[in-house]
């Protein structure tokens, strides 16, 4: 396995996935598949988590996200979660801009869903 590495653009995140257990999704996610994007992060996720580290960290720096990903992204963080097992742990850190309440609602939503504690970073 191998670390995973994307650019950011316009319409897609920037995305470090270390084998470290270091994850970090940062930009704005508006592609036009979000479905075909994710897939190709989704798959390093399932093969990171077959053998995970003891401690993984994830970043979400979303400035925005389109439903598509939001679904994705979920889909993405449901699988993280099975890192918990065997006593691994999981902190998940969600960034969001000051008064941004719209993507403060969604890590909210994210973490009810989940059922996992996310730490909420409001930024400027």
């Amino acid at each position: 396995m191998e670390n995973f590495l994307i650019r950011g653009t316009t319409r897609t995140p920037e995305v470090d996935f270390n084998i470290e257990g270091r994850i970090r999704i940062k930009g704005r996610s508006i592609p036009e598949d979000a479905g075909l994007f994710y897939n190709y992060l989704y798959s390093w996720i399932f093969s990171y988590c077959m053998n995970p580290r003891p401690e993984t960290i994830v970043n979400l720096e979303l400035e925005y996200m389109n439903s598509g990903s939001a679904k994705s992204l979920l889909q993405i963080l449901r699988e993280l979660s099975n890192v918990r097992q065997n006593g691994n742990v999981l902190l998940i850190n969600w960034y969001y801009e000051l008064g941004d309440e719209d993507m403060q609602e969604k890590g909210e939503y994210f973490e009810s869903i989940l059922k996992t504690d996310f730490n909420f970073i409001e930024t400027y």
